[in-house]
């Protein structure tokens, strides 16, 4: 493993050894797949992975005023991974998509007559796929693996593909940017990959769950403001999600085997739900008088923030759905 830039670089081995080490606080229910369509095939010489990775960020800063890079991770042609933002703050690479998701950009133009992804790349793709999944415990499907492609960029609505949507990760991305490409050619590769590792995921069951409240929140070793902070997890950041594991004394436990704690003052308690509608819509008020801005699918996870009468807001902003068709 290498450093520089403040950026690592593995091969998919030592990013399966690694991953096993990070402890992550903030809440993680889906895994986005991108392309960056530039830089593309070549840009890269074969040792320039930190170089490309370092531009992206600059463009990222600079020319979109993000705060960071926009992803967690970069696969680069031959199979080596970069890391970029830090696990525990939401990406910026789907508007209205990212509070809950992990980020991975994958070096090249995937549409046809673009790049053709080389063996090493696509293996590490799907490696990484399935580390992460077994990592935070997901059933691979088209709502916890997503591609950028299936919602509209101006609303995040997600529409499939059918209308103001990008194309990446790329028409010819596995096969194809659609569902059913992605039913057909990808997810079969991620299943094949986990059940070689014979994996049954856990699904969190009675956990409580918090909302951070403030921009960053020290992490400590004790339940005491005079206690070190933690060099597992150092910092927890505002709209996070963080799974509470216990408390004591107004201080949440955030990791089952870790000891990391932060004051419950600075959060809000939240539930976690999952859709039973075939189609929810999601509405800007409290009210089915209100306009449609998004649906969920039937098998979606939501955080509930705020309920009024028989309407809860599943978000910072105004987007509410109706109870009944959530199961806690």
């Amino acid at each position: 493993m290498e450093n520089k830039y403040s950026f690592y670089k593995m091969t998919v081995d030592e990013f399966r050894d690694w991953v096993k080490t990070i402890r992550i606080s903030r809440t993680i229910n889906q895994i986005q797949q991108h392309h960056t369509y530039i830089p593309n095939y070549k840009h890269f010489n074969g040792s320039n992975h930190f170089e490309r990775q370092k531009a992206m960020k600059e463009c990222h800063v600079q020319q979109n005023g993000w705060a960071d890079i926009g992803q967690h991770l970069s696969i680069f042609p031959d199979g080596t991974i970069v890391t970029g933002r830090s696990f525990e703050k939401s990406p910026a690479c789907i508007s209205f998509q990212n509070a809950h998701a992990l980020c991975i950009e994958n070096v090249g133009n995937f549409d046809i007559g673009g790049d053709i992804m080389t063996k090493q790349q696509a293996n590490a793709i799907i490696a990484v796929v399935a580390i992460l999944c077994k990592k935070f415990g997901f059933q691979p499907s088209d709502k916890t693996i997503v591609y950028h492609h299936w919602f509209r960029l101006d609303n995040g609505v997600r529409n499939e593909g059918n209308g103001c949507n990008k194309s990446c990760p790329g028409t010819n991305f596995f096969g194809g940017n659609k569902v059913s490409n992605f039913q057909k050619e990808f997810l079969p590769l991620v299943i094949n990959e986990l059940d070689k590792q014979e994996y049954r995921p856990v699904i969190p069951t009675n956990c409580d769950y918090a909302m951070i409240n403030i921009q960053a929140l020290n992490v400590r070793t004790r339940p005491n403001v005079n206690t070190n902070i933690s060099q597992e997890v150092a910092k927890v950041y505002f709209g996070s999600i963080i799974r509470v594991v216990d408390t004591k004394d107004n201080w949440y436990k955030i990791s089952q085997d870790k000891d990391c704690w932060i004051s419950a003052k600075y959060t809000k308690k939240v539930k976690r739900a999952i859709v039973t509608a075939l189609i929810l819509n999601v509405r800007n008020g409290a009210s089915s008088e209100y306009e449609s801005i998004n649906i969920l699918k039937q098998g979606e996870e939501v955080f509930e923030y705020e309920k009024k009468g028989n309407w809860i807001k599943i978000g910072l902003e105004d987007k509410w759905v109706n109870q009944q068709y959530l199961q806690y």
